[in-house]
């Protein structure tokens, strides 16, 4: 299918062919019959990624500071190549369109195929197709709203909301600054609630469509004297300030025009200096909206399909959308005067063009349009997208590296392309068959970038694929254990990214399906520390200890948001679990054999956190401590990762995979890597490749990777429990 796509890094805005997406549960698939461009939102996203390196570092100097803390922690080459990653990942643009489902993901109700829709969100409601749409981003049609009109759902839905804060009453007299695509549509929302309005902008030809519509209008030199007879000189009963700008104008002429304790609600991106004076003396009351209303920005609301109860939260971003096409449907909000401008899918960046000023012709609506508008399901291949190429590139791969492993990838996102798939193409024993991604898009950008063969957005077609002898899993955590299954009974060779699994029952599954496999089979979990080369070297320094040892892992983990995925225990598992295994895993390498029994202690949550400041003491068979203190409440300038081992009269140290420092006999000796962090990634790969190679044994053993697993579930338990808990017992 086409979808436009947005480069961060050279600043294209292309339509490109990638796969049609899966939708996953609490998704429908939606064949897209009409999509709105963006003049604000979108806009933005353009102009910076045309800006050089230099002026996009101008424009966002917070950035700056960050990639500058990384570099003196990481190194100059780590953060470089992070951080070009990063801007060359394709950005999906648009969130306001509608079409008709076309086929619905596990667990949804409440919607059919060949049901039309608007439908909403960032990453959703993308410029494409064929677009994966949770239902809470979703408002039925009315047979007699045609697409195009249904396609201005979500700004209306955003312009509603404003427009709620204002918590405006019948005949009130409401004053709106920009009269743009989001200003014209508060204008007739309002008009529709019963208020009298008054339109402000600084082109005339807006003010006259205004006018239109029902409201006053006035241009802004004229505004303060116009709102003064509009109100009958008693100041507006409320202002929305709609307008796209970085002034403060705008705030302060709604200062100027408001009434006694009016409300002031900026629904469009202003600049926020707050004249005190005017403010203070009226009592104006400021408020900044939200989008399209409760719910946005909450992934259990808009990804897991959780909605508000209505006696707590009447009106949410989905009941928002739904209220925007009654008003379509009744005819109270025309949208049709605001079409300025269509242009089919493949002629996409003109319209691009003509929003960002290069084509010096006005617009208001721009409308993307879709072939096929009829409501037929992508046909199978189009869901998977072919290089043509990829045959007589992997014939020369074969006969110059005498390649072993034919690989095929599941997931496609930041942590792949930015540090597993470019340690992965440096292996030579590995070709690059597939890669798939639910989305589709990224796994395009990744099989384009690192030469696969193929794209794919359903992770069916590498699990299947004859040709595949290996798969690597990449995708979130809660996928891991059923892909994890489901490549095994492949008969696949299976690397898995960490964690294995984010729950007992699910390790349990792996465990009792291995159980099952032949001789031939291998699985390995993504613990790289214990590959890096720093971290190889000290424990050859203290191999030969004949006493336990004794080591400390601090890990300065950093801040994450509560509603980030990694928090939910069905998603991400927690911190101790999604990211913990990893620190458990480099003691248990230094030890030589898992732990047995494990105490932790915790810093309060205190709302703030989530069981992610604590301290867990592990002990070992051989009687060895490791103690790991995990915090995030530290800054993240500062170097994430430090392990002391005392043994046997030596000690090592080694700091943030950047140098390991060791002593023995009064000898100090220090190793330094200066500009790039290895943290093992290539070498877990090189010795996964080599046990392919060789039959075996699993690079990990697996007594470790069940163990190390085991004492993560182990140590939320104790943390939870206030006492010491065995592992695997």
């Amino acid at each position: 299918m086409k979808q436009l796509l947005q480069n961060l890094k050279n600043g294209d805005t292309t339509v490109a062919d990638v796969p049609a997406p899966t939708p996953q549960a609490g998704e429908v698939l939606i064949q897209t019959a009409a999509s709105l461009v963006s003049a604000g939102t979108e806009r933005m996203v353009v102009e910076f990624a045309e800006k050089s390196l230099v002026g996009k570092a101008r424009s966002r100097p917070d950035l700056v500071r960050q990639l500058l803390d990384k570099a003196r922690r990481e190194g100059l080459l780590t953060t470089l190549s992070a951080a070009f990653n990063r801007l060359d990942l394709p950005m999906s643009l648009g969130y306001s369109s509608a079409g008709t489902i076309v086929a619905l993901g596990p667990g949804v109700q409440g919607f059919t195929v060949g049901q039309r829709v608007a439908a909403a969100g960032g990453n959703f409601a993308v410029h494409a197709e064929y677009a994966a749409v949770p239902v809470n981003l979703l408002a039925p049609l009315p047979d007699h709203v045609d697409f195009e009109n249904a396609a201005f759902t979500t700004l209306g839905a955003i312009a509603l909301h404003g427009f709620r804060l204002a918590e405006p009453q019948l005949g009130e007299r409401i004053a709106i600054i920009g009269l743009g695509l989001l200003g014209l549509l508060a204008v007739g929302i309002a008009r529709a609630a019963g208020c009298h309005v008054l339109g402000i902008d600084l082109a005339s030809e807006r003010v006259a469509l205004a006018q239109r519509l029902g409201a006053e209008g006035v241009l802004r030199p004229e505004a303060e004297e116009a709102a003064r007879s509009f109100s009958r000189g008693r100041g507006c009963d409320a202002v929305l300030i709609c307008a796209d700008t970085s002034s403060a104008d705008p705030v302060e002429l709604a200062g100027a025009i408001a009434r006694d304790r009016a409300k002031v609600v900026a629904v469009g991106a202003v600049g926020l200096h707050i004249p005190r004076k005017i403010y203070y003396e009226k009592e104006l009351s400021f408020v900044n909206s939200r989008s399209y209303g409760p719910g946005r920005y909450d992934p259990g609301y808009e990804e897991a399909g959780r909605d508000y109860p209505i006696g707590y939260v009447r009106w949410t971003e989905g009941r928002n959308l739904e209220a925007f096409v009654e008003l379509l449907a009744s005819g109270q909000v025309d949208v049709r005067p605001l079409i300025s401008h269509r242009f089919p899918i493949e002629k996409a960046p003109e319209a691009y063009e003509l929003i960002t000023g290069k084509r010096q012709e006005p617009f208001l609506g721009v409308l993307l349009t879709y072939p096929m508008a009829e409501g037929r399901p992508p046909m199978a291949e189009n869901y998977v997208l072919r290089f043509t190429d990829y045959g007589s590139r992997k014939a020369q791969n074969v006969k110059r590296n005498g390649a072993t492993i034919s690989l095929g990838v599941l997931g496609a996102g930041n942590f792949a392309t930015a540090v597993m798939l470019p340690a992965l193409k440096s292996i030579p024993s590995v070709s690059l068959v597939g890669i798939a991604s639910a989305s589709g898009s990224s796994a395009a950008h990744a099989a384009r970038k690192f030469g696969f063969g193929y794209a794919a957005s359903d992770s069916a077609q590498i699990l299947n694929d004859p040709e595949i002898n290996t798969v690597a899993i990449l995708t979130r955590h809660n996928l891991h254990a059923g892909q994890v299954v489901a490549a095994l009974q492949a008969g696949k060779y299976v690397f898995c990214e960490k964690p294995l699994a984010v729950n007992s029952d699910q390790l349990s599954v792996i465990s009792d399906q291995l159980s099952l496999m032949t001789d031939n089979c291998l699985l390995m979990t993504g613990f790289n520390r214990r590959f890096a080369p720093l971290a190889v070297r000290m424990r050859e320094f203290i191999g030969g200890r004949k006493e336990p040892l004794a080591a400390h892992y601090r890990i300065n983990a950093g801040y994450i948001p509560l509603n980030h995925w990694t928090h939910d225990p069905e998603q991400g598992g927690g911190r101790i679990i999604g990211e913990g295994c990893h620190f458990v895993d480099l003691l248990t390498f230094l030890v030589g054999a898992p732990p047995s029994f494990v105490t932790a202690h915790g810093l309060p949550d205190a709302g703030r956190y989530r069981e992610d400041n604590v301290t867990l003491t592990f002990t070992f068979p051989d009687g060895s401590v490791g103690t790991v203190s995990y915090l995030a409440n530290g800054d993240k300038a500062f170097p994430k990762e430090r392990v002391e081992v005392f043994a046997g009269g030596r000690v090592a140290v080694l700091d943030d995979f950047r140098s390991l420092e060791t002593v023995h006999d009064g000898k100090r000796e220090i190793v330094r890597s200066r500009l790039r962090q290895d943290k093992g990634h290539r070498a877990e790969w090189a010795a996964f490749a080599a046990a392919i190679a060789a039959g075996g044994p699993p690079p990990i053993p697996y007594e470790h990777l069940f163990g190390v697993t085991q004492a993560t579930f182990a140590a939320v338990e104790a943390l939870r429990q206030g006492e010491s808990v065995g592992i695997g017992k």
